[in-house]
């Protein structure tokens, strides 16, 4: 499964929240909650982005998508319920309307380097040129068993590809589609050591709402540093330019040289000293070694700093451990 992902194709369910916001003021509302550049959005763009608190610390990450005639958020399932709460409650004399399509529509990545064109043969409506042309988090519309289907451009997965958004009803008969062309199916095992090999973290183990973006490495992907005001500004600005961008831990990636996955809350150590905790660990089929994310104390974070874990040296690395496929 692994070397289909790497080298072929592979797919995967994609257990999240998928929540949609209507209305003519869609894209100003969430400009002034979320960290990213929501109003830049054109049709068929869109951006990951996070939510904070107003003391910068994550109440979720998630995925925005404009599709011309409503947004479409991909949020952590286990928060899905609260951040929709949330957001309602945040609505006064804005004309924007919430949504929950979780159970609506159902949402398979299929990833790897014939992702566009395996997915151009199940789906009907798109080839496979236009699906490989679009950016990261671009989106369009096609066609599955005669109802509409959403594409978007995923990387979260490790293995960049798409996460394709069919009915409900449809969802055993697309991913059926897909075995019959050879794409194969991940263990949820299989899935996360292409997500670690990536480092790229995943809320709830990596990230959670004690968390600063900073901290775990993903301002440059989900804070514009050119829009307005967002809910927890002030905070990631003071810590940027007053500090420097110096946050007390750090998500790094270790690499140790054998033995079993680190465990999720193993401690690291330098010498007797506990300076972080394991968030993440698998073993990396393509280093044949044992890899984790970790939040480590800022003094250790350098590459190439040996600290140790349950008496195993462990090197610090910066991520991604597996260089991404084109």
């Amino acid at each position: 499964m692994y070397r289909k992902a790497r080298e072929g194709a592979a797919f995967l369910d994609r257990d999240r929240g998928r929540l949609v916001v209507s209305g003519p003021d869609r894209a100003s509302f969430l400009q002034g909650l979320l960290t990213n550049d929501i109003a830049a959005l054109a049709a068929g763009r869109g951006c990951y982005a996070a939510y904070l608190t107003p003391q910068g610390r994550m109440i979720a990450d998630l995925f925005v998508y404009e599709l011309a005639d409503l947004m479409l958020l991909t949020v952590p399932i286990g928060i899905k319920d609260s951040l929709l709460a949330k957001l309602d409650r945040l609505i006064f004399t804005e004309d924007v309307k919430l949504g929950d399509v979780t159970a609506t529509f159902a949402q398979t990545a299929v990833v790897g380097p014939e992702a566009a064109s395996i997915s151009s043969l199940v789906l009907d409506g798109v080839s496979a040129e236009t699906l490989s042309s679009l950016p990261e988090h671009g989106n369009l519309r096609a066609r599955f068993e005669g109802q509409t289907a959403i594409v978007t451009r995923v990387t979260d997965t490790g293995e960049p590809g798409f996460d394709v958004f069919v009915e409900r009803p449809s969802a055993e008969a697309f991913r059926s589609r897909l075995a019959g062309r050879g794409v194969a199916e991940l263990d949820v095992a299989t899935a996360e050591s292409l997500r670690i090999e990536a480092g790229v973290p995943r809320f709830g183990p990596d990230m959670d709402e004690e968390t600063i973006p900073l901290e775990a490495g993903i301002e440059s992907r989900a804070i514009s540093f050119t829009k307005g005001c967002y809910v927890g500004q002030e905070v990631i600005v003071r810590v940027l330019h007053r500090g420097h961008g110096r946050v007390a831990r750090k998500l790094v990636g270790l690499i140790l040289d054998d033995g079993p996955a680190p465990a999720a809350g193993a401690i690291v150590r330098s010498g007797e000293r506990e300076v972080g905790r394991i968030t993440s660990g698998a073993i990396s089929p393509a280093l044949k070694k044992p890899i984790a994310l970790a939040y480590i104390h800022r003094d250790f974070v350098a590459a190439g700093t040996v600290l140790a874990i349950d008496g195993a040296d462990a090197l610090v690395v910066e991520p991604p451990f597996v260089e991404r496929q084109a």
